[in-house]
């Protein structure tokens, strides 16, 4: 059931463990209401994929994802013809030549399946494809529908919702980004970070969660190669929790940075003194909060 406001809105996502911005809820609220797409840039590991699974539990929808990636093509994203079928009601005489395009033969894809079913469709990581993408993409977007060219358009019934996500390793063409609602999704402050972990790992006590989340903050401020994301820190916590720590020292820290970070260009440059330095940072910070 689509949300009245943008308050149900935060709600209905905070229910399937979604802690949304206001602003981010807004953009979602709206996209709902006017049957726009919602695109969503950001770092990678800030939660853009988690919204569109959140929106399609909340609406009670199935999920239908399209991964993409470089060489993306028209028969993986959207269908293809079913030719071993097709030859073989040839081969067995039942097919007049009419009917060798029929619908019956058409494999549907991601964009195709979301046309024909009412669902939630993810184009995950846009920015991976290939730029000529995106023009399979317009008549999606604008539309809802898809020209095939043997047999013709098929139009959604109704208009699906759409969540495209990009990491901004390349920028989106314009005429993509025309046809959608568009929201900038940036790693949590404090305050929301703290409530996501309250919410996904409830086992953390309260000083140890807090010392988490200001030590990722302190990282977050750091020049890395990847900045730990929200799925670090939930990850990370469970760790912790795993080894029994109920507060961070610097051997735990040291021994587990590979949970954190996934380059051992940034491990080496956090281990030691700099992590020593966010650590005693967490203590002052933790100790007058």
């Amino acid at each position: 059931m689509t949300p009245s406001s943008i308050d149900t809105t935060v709600q209905a996502l905070l229910t399937q463990g979604y802690v949304a911005q206001r602003e981010l809820a807004t953009a979602v609220f709206l996209a709902l209401r006017l049957q726009r797409p919602l695109f969503l840039e950001g770092e990678p590991g800030t939660g853009k994929t988690e919204i569109a699974k959140a929106l399609a539990a909340m609406l009670g929808r199935p999920l239908i994802r399209l991964q993409c990636y470089e060489g993306l093509d028209l028969a993986s994203a959207a269908y293809e013809w079913n030719h071993a079928r097709q030859m073989l009601e040839i081969k067995s005489g039942g097919l007049s030549g009419d009917e060798l395009f029929a619908r019956r033969f058409l494999i549907a894809r991601p964009l195709l399946q979301a046309l024909e079913q009412p669902g939630v469709l993810l184009i995950d990581e846009l920015d991976r494809a290939d730029e000529p993408f995106e023009a399979f993409l317009l008549e999606v977007l604008s539309d809802f529908q898809l020209s095939i060219p043997e047999l013709g358009v098929i139009k959604a019934a109704e208009p699906p919702i759409v969540v495209l996500t990009s990491n901004r390793t390349r920028e989106i063409h314009d005429a993509v980004k025309r046809r959608c609602l568009y929201h900038w999704v940036d790693f949590p402050d404090a305050q929301r970070e703290l409530q996501i972990l309250r919410l996904k790992v409830p086992g953390a006590g309260e000083a140890l969660s807090r010392q988490i989340v200001a030590f990722i903050q302190g990282l977050r401020t750091l020049d890395l190669y990847k900045l730990p994301g929200v799925a670090e820190t939930i990850e990370w916590s469970r760790a912790l929790l795993e080894l029994n720590a109920l507060v961070l020292d610097p051997e735990t820290v040291s021994n587990t940075l590979g949970v954190l970070l996934k380059y051992q260009d940034d491990i080496a440059k956090v281990q030691g003194s700099e992590a020593a330095r966010l650590l005693e940072q967490v203590r002052v910070a933790t100790h007058h909060g």
